[in-house]
């Protein structure tokens, strides 16, 4: 079961963090997968971790609010991997504030990745799915597509977005590609230790402690446990299911 022997997928974002540990278990998984990230180090070396598994992958780097990039790339990796069947939009960034300290700056520079960026590489793959007949996109949207976060007004607003794009893919393409999003709570990356120790030099810990409390659970989740419920909705085990927004939330919506 969750198997993607045969399959090629394409993740965003995979250099690091969530979009690394997909790549990795759709490697172990049978998949040959395309690895898509802006940091093109942080590419080669999922690839690099990839096939000393005894897996196949190829790095690309790419800038996916670019639409000349994004063609670029897909066209490459599809070519190299022999098709696409699987994409996983998981490439995004973050931003703090509230409305009134969120500049157009700050707006355009999420609306330009977490938006635009799963509009491009969505477009760029649809094609060549419904070229094959069938296809699965995954999306990475976020607990603050369902409810309000405290400080993340750009942040939430691009990810609402890509919670209503999910559902798009998903009526307009019904019976030849399934399209589902992932709604994580906080997961505990080297994204959030960075952050920590920019923006809180010396009081990292306690911050940590903060962050992990906002889950009932006591705890932020994995990049391991995100890519797990990736791998099942990317897998054959859920073709019955499509258009649907799964949190992995520690609790935060029970409570």
């Amino acid at each position: 079961m969750f198997r993607l022997d045969g399959k090629s997928a394409v993740v965003t974002g995979a250099g690091s963090g969530i979009g690394q540990a997909i790549a990795t278990l759709f490697a172990r998984a049978g998949a040959r997968v395309g690895v898509l990230d802006l940091d093109e180090a942080g590419a080669a070396h999922t690839v690099e971790a990839i096939r000393k598994e005894g897996g196949r992958a190829e790095a690309r780097g790419c800038d996916v609010g670019d639409a000349v990039a994004v063609a670029a790339a897909f066209e490459a990796l599809t070519a190299g991997l022999g098709g696409l069947d699987v994409l996983v939009n998981c490439a995004g960034i973050a931003h703090v504030g509230n409305v009134e300290s969120t500049g157009e700056a700050d707006l355009d520079r999420i609306y330009r990745v977490n938006v635009k960026g799963v509009f491009l590489c969505s477009q760029a793959a649809v094609g060549t799915m419904l070229r094959k007949g069938s296809g699965v996109i995954l999306n990475m949207a976020s607990i603050a597509s369902l409810i309000g976060v405290a400080d993340r007004f750009a942040y939430s607003m691009s990810k609402g977005a890509v919670l209503t794009m999910t559902m798009s893919i998903a009526i307009d393409y019904m019976k030849r590609i399934r399209c589902n999003c992932i709604c994580p709570t906080r997961i505990h990356t080297p994204f959030v230790d960075q952050f920590l120790a920019k923006s809180y030099p010396g009081r990292e810990q306690e911050m940590l402690r903060k962050l992990s409390e906002y889950q009932p659970m006591g705890r932020m989740g994995t990049a391991e446990e995100v890519a797990a419920m990736a791998l099942y909705l990317c897998s054959d085990e859920a073709s019955f299911i499509t258009g649907q927004a799964f949190p992995i939330d520690g609790g935060v919506l029970v409570v």
